[in-house]
């Protein structure tokens, strides 16, 4: 699950509070091990993700750096090309 979770740290755009808030809940279900709380902890675990997302964004807006921002177009694209090198397509022939 935390696989999920990007780096939001100097990028331009910066991070929205939405794509904290998902990382933040990608945290939590991990913590906590499950994807859908029960009823009776559905409370507690949007607290924990309220919180987890607080943090976050509190980080986010502290940290200071002086690379220039990166490019998220850039990074995706570049992510996108490993994960094409690592899963090629199988194609398959009719014999």
């Amino acid at each position: 699950m935390c696989r999920n979770i990007r780096t939001l740290f100097n990028f331009d755009p910066p991070a929205t509070d939405d794509e904290v808030r998902d990382a933040a809940l990608q945290f939590v279900r991990k913590l906590s091990g499950t994807t859908h709380p029960s009823k009776k902890n559905q409370d507690v675990f949007d607290r924990a993700v309220d919180a987890v997302a607080a943090s976050a964004r509190q980080l986010l807006d502290s940290l200071e750096t002086t690379q220039h921002p990166r490019d998220r177009e850039e990074v995706a694209a570049r992510a996108r090309a490993k994960s094409a090198q690592r899963f090629p397509k199988i194609v398959f022939e009719d014999s």
